[in-house]
């Protein structure tokens, strides 16, 4: 067991500071806002068929619900996280976040038509560079694609492939089929071509139930399905041999929770024992596999408040390289700035907050390097 787990709940409540969050939501941008950065042809039928005056934030409860935004940073009006000044006095300042990369949750990931869908996701990641990114210097991006049409979402990394302030990929954990299927894959090559990690988000399109056995009556069923959501699309990332065809490729878990990986790990490397023979790409457990290209975002922590629950978890695990820092803002899944479990220890929490991302995510590594030469 790794000596850095061995100390664990031994610290009090743990600085932020200089710390870079992974998972950082700033509001869905109105439709109208989003206009000036389509082409003539899409804003075009966007007045004509009134799409411009819809919202396309995607939210899969009420959003001024108590897990959708925590009480003390709702807006007054419209969403939490919509403007860059509440989001530098909410999630940047508070926590002395050095860098936070944001991952923008919009309907354009998710409409049915492939070009709408794209154009969407083009004019999104265009606002973001700049609104966003052009303003705040502590600020890195997501280049959000829909994955339903592979052809089209790798046009769209080449074309931010070269504004290194875009981090990673983002996509979303619930799409039409398993994430390991080959009709991915281009998604993933392109991605680690440019050395971007494929981060996969909680959400989805819902054209399929979140459920094995069809479709919940209530938000508690939906929203708890999305362990096992996650736990079948990193199955099928390992078990379709993705790691195996791109060895360069690193995945980011968003909003997965983490603490259900030791029953996940030894149920299956147990199995993959017993049925190897079928899958002869995969050449070693499944557990190390994961462990060597798969990260989790921290937040939401899904454990029992005791410390002792959460270490034995962690050692279970057995990886400290394996959580990446995050608020998860404007989510509700702390108080405060109790981002960091006490429970993890000053040494694993700078881990986690600095090392693990910069392992990560070359761009930002390379942010780090030019500013230690100077």
């Amino acid at each position: 067991m790794n000596e850095m787990i061995r100390s664990l709940g031994k610290e009090s409540r743990l600085s932020t500071v200089g710390g870079i969050d992974c998972d950082l939501h700033p509001a869905s941008p109105a439709t109208t806002t989003l206009l000036p950065y389509l082409d003539d042809y899409w804003r075009e039928t966007f007045v004509m068929r009134g799409v411009d005056r819809l919202s396309l934030a995607m939210t899969s409860s009420p959003a001024r619900a108590p897990i959708n935004v925590r009480a003390d940073w709702r807006a007054k009006s419209g969403f939490a996280g919509d403007t860059l000044e509440t989001v530098r006095s909410q999630a940047l300042d508070p926590f002395g976040t050095r860098l936070a990369i944001c991952n923008v949750l919009h309907g354009s990931m998710i409409m049915h038509s492939d070009d709408m869908a794209a154009a969407l996701c083009g004019a999104v990641n265009e606002w973001l560079a700049r609104e966003w990114l052009d303003t705040e210097p502590r600020l890195r991006g997501s280049i959000i694609v829909s994955a339903q049409n592979a052809e089209l979402a790798v046009a769209e990394i080449e074309k931010r492939a070269d504004d290194n302030r875009f981090v990673q990929v983002l996509i979303l954990a619930q799409n039409d089929e398993p994430l390991g299927r080959r009709r991915y894959w281009p998604i993933y090559e392109a991605a680690a071509r440019n050395k971007l990690p494929v981060c996969i988000h909680a959400g989805g399109s819902n054209r399929h139930a979140p459920t094995a056995t069809g479709w919940p009556s209530f938000f508690v069923e939906a929203y708890v399905a999305q362990g096992s959501i996650f736990e079948s699309q990193l199955l099928s990332l390992v078990a379709e041999g993705v790691f195996h065809k791109i060895p360069e490729l690193k995945v980011v878990f968003a909003e997965s929770g983490f603490t259900w990986l030791p029953s996940f790990f030894w149920r299956a490397d147990k199995t993959w024992r017993g049925v190897r023979a079928e899958t002869p790409w995969v050449t070693e457990q499944p557990s190390d596999i994961v462990k060597r290209h798969v990260r989790f975002t921290l937040q939401p922590v899904e454990a029992p408040l005791e410390t002792d629950a959460l270490v034995r978890t962690l050692a279970h695990i057995d990886c400290d390289d394996i959580l990446l820092f995050s608020t998860d803002y404007p989510h509700a899944q702390f108080e405060g700035l109790n981002a960091l479990p006490a429970a993890l220890g000053e040494t694993l929490a700078r881990k986690i907050m600095i090392d693990n991302p910069l392992a990560t995510y070359p761009r930002i590594a390379a942010d780090f390097g030019k500013e230690v030469s100077k």
